[in-house]
């Protein structure tokens, strides 16, 4: 049971996104708030403190005035009808309070309001100073000052006055503010809650569409926000990431489409050639004859199949490379020496001689790939008694390298698709030049590995030049 209930809690849903806005808010607000607060506080208890202060020192000069000092007699009043003010008189109206004590501390005379009540007397601090006392449960503030005559203290006087009205508009002040302030912080949680739901609905927008979008529904988009923020650059940026999938899931299917194709047509020519073969007995000769058509197919279809693997293993262009310093002469002229039987059959002549190594910083079997694929096309579209030219040039940092021939070629309609997987130009002329379709698929992805610039130009019935350029 307890397993069940440590489960059961680690599933509860957690705090959401919106509500965590509103609660950093909030408490961030909190505090500036209640920082508010107190300086407002702090600022009225001491403007009122301050006026009262001002009175009072007002009241002690004003009673320093009406004090004379005699030998034996210490303070005495001037005028004694300074008692018959109505604020030493009574105890209610805007009450002043005036005690006098001799320099010794002893009291001498008070105003008539304080009765049997006495102000408070430090006998410890005699400079000028205040203090908050209670006089008959009434708050006062009073102020305890020397009378000096001739530089000698004679005595002191004590002046209070009620502060009890402004105590009543601090402590209300204080409740306002204690009632305000969770008041304040309620209503500003739903407040920033709502406006946080506001600004996040693009989020909740782009997890609803995403949420819906499947293998089979990859052409939904995220409905980009009004506002041109962070929000409209995820949407946007999350719209682009859909197209790239949804490109190379296209991409993805056309080419399983296509390879299966190719793949079943020799197959099922081979399986075709078989089975005619066996309907009826028949000559030695035609028998080698289709054994060697078969093998042809075969052949075919073996180099579909590494066209294909090679294709897989690059397609996500993160295949480890290794770079090193190779000749691209001594490339050129294996390739030239595999491909000899072919360009013997077609009685081609192929111009390549140079007195000099050409080095450049590359993969060796991608580079291979590379310039094989180019010369394998010169030598399989050029006609016969053609003529291949190969010319490498060095500039700067760069080597390139131009596979001229003076075949078929190709119209500028065709040109464009040459790139395509699995595409063939369709020529009646040709029909023993068969490919698959595949081989400047996958020089140009090859060359864009190595960042390798491909530049293919022809003409139809003049010949096709295919120059690389490599960074050295």
């Amino acid at each position: 049971m307890v397993t069940l209930q440590k489960k059961s809690s680690k599933t509860m849903l957690p705090f959401s996104f919106k509500n965590r806005i509103a609660f950093y808010n909030l408490i961030s607000a909190a505090l500036l708030i209640l920082i508010v607060f107190g300086i407002i506080y702090f600022i009225v208890s001491l403007a009122v403190n301050k006026d009262v202060a001002a009175v009072l020192e007002s009241e002690v000069e004003h009673h320093q005035a009406y004090v004379k000092y005699q030998e034996g007699a210490d303070v005495r009043l001037v005028e004694p009808n300074e008692w018959e003010e109505i604020e030493h008189s009574e105890l209610e109206v805007n009450p002043i309070f005036v005690q006098f004590f001799d320099s010794k501390g002893n009291f001498y005379q008070k105003s008539p309001n304080l009765k049997q009540q006495n102000l408070t007397f430090d006998t410890v601090n005699s400079k000028i100073h205040y203090e908050n006392v209670f006089l008959n449960g009434i708050p006062i503030m009073q102020v305890q000052a020397p009378l000096i005559n001739k530089n000698k203290i004679i005595g002191y006087v004590v002046v209070g006055m009620s502060v009890q009205n402004q105590t009543r508009i601090l402590n209300s002040l204080k409740l306002v503010i204690f009632i305000a302030f969770p008041v304040i912080i309620f209503a500003l949680f739903f407040i920033t809650r709502f406006i946080a739901g506001r600004s996040i609905k693009p989020a909740v927008n782009i997890i609803s569409t995403t949420s819906r979008i499947t293998n089979s529904n990859l052409s939904e988009r995220i409905e980009l926000p009004q506002n041109k923020d962070e929000l409209f650059e995820l949407s946007s940026s999350i719209n682009q990431l859909l197209d790239r999938i949804e490109n190379a899931v296209i991409r993805e299917r056309k080419f399983t489409s296509d390879a299966s194709h190719e793949l079943r047509t020799p197959l099922a020519v081979i399986q075709g050639t078989l089975e005619v073969l066996i309907r009826k007995p028949r000559e030695s000769s035609e028998y080698e004859e289709k054994i060697k058509y078969c093998i042809s197919e075969v052949n075919r279809l073996n180099d579909l199949a590494d066209q294909l693997l090679l294709l897989a293993r690059f397609e996500n262009q993160k295949a480890a490379i290794n770079i090193e310093k190779i000749a691209i002469d001594e490339i050129i002229l294996q390739i030239l020496e595999r491909y000899s039987s072919r360009i013997t059959a077609k009685n081609i002549a192929v111009s390549f001689d140079f007195q000099k190594h050409f080095w450049i910083n590359s993969d060796a079997y991608l580079t291979s790939v590379i310039l094989e694929n180019l010369i394998s096309n010169a030598v399989k579209y050029s006609n016969q008694n053609g003529k291949i030219i190969i010319v490498l040039t060095e500039e700067s940092n760069t080597i390139s390298c131009a596979v001229i021939d003076n075949g078929i070629g190709i119209s500028a309609e065709n040109l464009k698709k040459i790139y395509d997987e699995f595409y063939r130009v369709e020529n009646l002329e040709q029909n023993a030049a068969k490919g698959t379709g595949l081989g400047l698929s996958i020089v140009k992805r090859l060359c864009a590995l190595l960042q390798a610039t491909l530049q293919i130009e022809s003409n139809k019935e003049k010949g096709t030049v295919a120059t690389v350029i490599f960074n050295n």
